[in-house]
Parts: C-alpha cells; structure tokens; sequence
C-alpha cells in the first residue's frame, strides 16, 4: 500500500472511532463482509470516568448525550437496583409463607448436672410441584436476569451509573432488609 492511500485509509479509520468517549482507547475493527451492514467495532472503558456523552448504555442504540439523560439513566438504574434488593428479600419471603411439611424432632439430651434435657429441631419442607414452588422458580429467573443487567451497567465503567448501582443496592437493603427472617434455634429444657 502506498504511502497515500495509508494516510486516506487512517483518516477513515479516526473518523469511524470518533463517537466514542474521549477517555476510552479505541480500537479499529474493518468490515470484512460479515454481512450486517459493516457494524463497526467499540473497544469498552477498562477504567472509571466521568462523563455524560456518548454513553452507550446497555444497547447500541441507547446512547447517553446530555446531563438529563445521564441523570434520567442513573434514576432507571437506581430504581432497578433497589428492585432487585426487594426481590431478594420478597422471595425469601414468599419462601418462608408457602413452608410445609413442618416436623419437630425432639432429642433427648444429658445435661450438665444429671438431668435430661429436651433439644427440638424444626424441619421444613416444600413440594417441587407446587404454585409456590413454580413462582419461586419465575422470581428467580427474574432476579438472576436484573443482577445481569445491573452487572452490566456497572461494567460501562461511568462512574455515574456505578454510583447509581451501589447507592439502589444500598438503599434496596435498607429498605428491605429489616423483613428478612430471624433464624432461631428451638430449643426446649425439660426437668
């Protein structure tokens, strides 16, 4: 290739790159016929910034360009955020209102002074093909399927949407977290 047609071809490969956040190194990729139309290549963020332009947010076509959608963007994912922490929580919830097949098993035990004591252990089962147990299983694809995606958004690197992930977790565990269940060891002492 000539020395010419190099340059003619750098400046088409700058120009292609130049959507992309000033922060991030880029990398060129060419169109080798893959047939999609030539969707050019974006190398991702591999550090922390700051910034509201050209902030590809989970999708290629949502794209982040001014101080209210980075702000608008931050309220989705806190809110996203927050609901994951509530669904956490809601299904251990729903968890502990469909238990059945409670059993109590008592076990005779010395104790330290000759007497016998009574230990109690609580046993909790549930049937597979139950209603609860099938929206259990719902409830948890969606929460894997939210983690993902908030995953996701953090891996942007914009501190921004990183900051807006940890103050919903935060705020999803204060809200919710006072609800979950107490675990408490049954014991009884008989004479």
């Amino acid at each position: 290739m000539d020395h010419m047609a190099h340059k003619d071809h750098m400046n088409h490969s700058a120009m292609a790159t130049d959507h992309v956040h000033p922060s991030i190194s880029t990398t060129t990729v060419h169109d080798h016929g893959g047939g999609d139309g030539g969707h050019a290549g974006h190398s991702m963020a591999m550090t922390f910034y700051f910034g509201y332009r050209n902030v590809e947010l989970l999708f290629s076509q949502l794209v982040i360009n001014s101080p209210g959608e980075m702000f608008g963007a931050c309220v989705g994912v806190f809110l996203l955020a927050v609901l994951y922490e509530g669904l956490k929580i809601g299904r251990e919830i729903l968890l502990r209102r469909s238990q059945v097949n409670v059993r109590y098993n008592s076990m005779p035990l010395p104790g330290a002074d000759g007497t016998m004591l009574m230990e109690t252990h609580k046993t909790v089962g549930q049937r597979m093909l139950s209603p609860a147990h099938f929206l259990q299983t719902v409830l948890h694809v969606v929460q894997v399927v939210v983690s993902y995606v908030l995953m996701l958004v953090f891996m942007t690197y914009n501190a921004y949407l990183c900051i807006a992930v940890a103050a919903g977790a935060g705020m999803g565990y204060f809200l919710f977290s006072w609800q979950k269940a107490v675990v408490v060891d049954i014991t009884e002492h008989c004479h």
